[in-house]
């Protein structure tokens, strides 16, 4: 038995979704809504995959949000399959796409003729083409906002997760945003996918630099300074350059960090939290080349920038809390050597990060100051077992090697001469756990 599909095409132009006219949802090319506006309307989704050319399962997918229609292509096909008319979704008219000449004139002047309608015709298929170029996204407003909201839900998750498990969800929705971007698209909705784009790739490369992933997170950073920039939002600006800064910090010259830091405070003169984060990375990184006056100063400017823009307390990813603020300065005191101070700061950060903290890798690095104090104190084996406590308190997907490498830190510092079974226990489970990493790998994600 055939069973015939009928779309009243009335539905159209008088029907309503959630007490809107579908209309605007034809105009914003919301084919979700389509969907689902015709299964209420007793519509199977395998009747719609057969009168659009679809597989009943992507339309099913596609009502539940899970896909997105963004081809041209198809969407002429889905106004052509249920009745839509084209001018309803912003579509060409086919009718103008050509011009027929006059048949009744004959010989050289018809030529003429004929030729002259096909050059006419040939600008209206220009005109129309450029029309829809420039008039239409192949971005639907809502998916748009759910690109959106997914990378602020990746925001939320990130620091408490695991940098491997992040590599995975992140590269899904990087794909996502680079096939838009592949297309041409009007320049706000081209902004807000390179805001995204740079948000995803600043996680991208900050997970990167946790395994220890140095240039792989190089050029994820260059990616995401890239698409910053093509935002053209000052405060991402700076936030991406504050995040850049920080990769030579822990993995190469602290050097490169000022420099980076001084490029991000440049960006814009208006206070900002990503102001203060790259004030106190800058901080942090003099202290660690021994150019006290100018860390002590940057640890001023830090504090003054927080105080004028420094964010509430949260736990989202490239936000700057005071726990945040002060994470960084333990580390700018530790190097300076100012461990009075350093130990007043870590326990104050300590107590707002909580007994349970959502981003434990913080808590880690703080607890790793510290024991580069107390190794600095001449409390030799209370460093070390400090430290091995710091690595062995994380979870294993979060023993990356930015931990480890401070762990390691901490066992150079221990001054020679100090009873050496607390350092070298620290030394054996710093290599148990870098084994073990290397047999877990966890970038394949990011791959083709």
């Amino acid at each position: 038995m055939i069973v015939v599909v009928r779309v009243d095409p009335e539905w159209w132009s008088s029907g309503v979704w959630n007490g809107r006219p579908i209309g605007e949802f034809l105009r914003r090319r919301d084919i979700t809504v389509v969907f689902r506006f015709l299964h209420a309307r007793g519509v199977s989704y395998g009747g719609i995959a057969g009168l659009v050319g679809l597989s009943p399962n992507r339309a099913a997918e596609i009502a539940k949000g899970v896909r997105q229609v963004t081809a041209y292509e198809v969407l002429e096909r889905i106004a052509l399959g249920l009745g839509i008319p084209r001018s309803a979704m912003g579509l060409g008219r086919v009718e103008d796409a050509a011009v027929v000449p006059d048949a009744g004139r004959v010989g050289t002047e018809g030529d003429a003729s004929v030729e002259a309608g096909a050059e006419a015709g040939g600008l209206v298929r220009l005109r129309l083409g450029l029309d829809e170029a420039l008039a239409s996204a192949s971005v639907a407003p809502r998916q748009l906002e759910l690109i959106e909201e997914s990378a602020g839900e990746h925001m939320r998750v990130y620091p408490s997760a695991s940098p491997q498990a992040m590599l995975s969800l992140l590269a899904a929705d990087c794909r996502e945003v680079q096939a838009l971007s592949l297309r041409r698209q009007p320049a706000a909705v081209q902004a807000r996918l390179s805001g995204v784009a740079a948000l995803l790739a600043t996680m991208c490369a900050d997970a990167l630099m946790r395994l220890g992933e140095v240039a792989e997170a190089r050029r994820w950073y260059g990616t995401a300074i890239h698409a910053a920039d093509d935002s053209g939002q000052a405060r991402l600006r700076v936030l991406v350059r504050a995040q850049t800064a920080m990769l030579p910090y822990y993995f190469g010259d602290p050097g490169q960090t000022v420099a980076l830091a001084d490029t991000a405070l440049a960006v814009t003169s208006a206070a900002s939290s990503p102001g203060a984060l790259a004030a106190a990375g800058r901080a942090r990184a003099l202290a660690r080349i021994g150019a006290t006056e100018r860390a002590r100063s940057a640890i001023d400017q830090a504090r003054r920038l927080f105080d004028q823009a420094g964010d509430e307390d949260t736990d989202v990813a490239f936000r700057f809390p005071a726990k945040r603020l002060l994470f960084y300065l333990s580390g700018a005191y530790t190097w300076l050597g100012d461990t009075a101070s350093a130990y007043r700061i870590q326990d104050e950060a300590l107590r707002l990060y909580g007994a349970a903290p959502a981003v434990p890798i913080d808590v880690a690095l703080i607890a790793l100051d510290q024991s580069l104090c107390l190794a600095r104190d001449r409390r030799a084996a209370e460093a070390a077992v400090t430290a091995r406590e710091a690595v062995a308190a994380l979870p294993e997907a979060q023993q990356t090697e930015i931990i480890l490498t401070r762990a390691t830190d901490v066992a150079g510092a221990i001054p020679a001469g100090n009873p050496l079974g607390e350092v070298a226990a620290l030394t054996d489970y710093v290599r148990t756990c870098r084994e073990r990493v290397r047999r877990l790998g966890g970038t394949a994600a990011l791959g083709p």
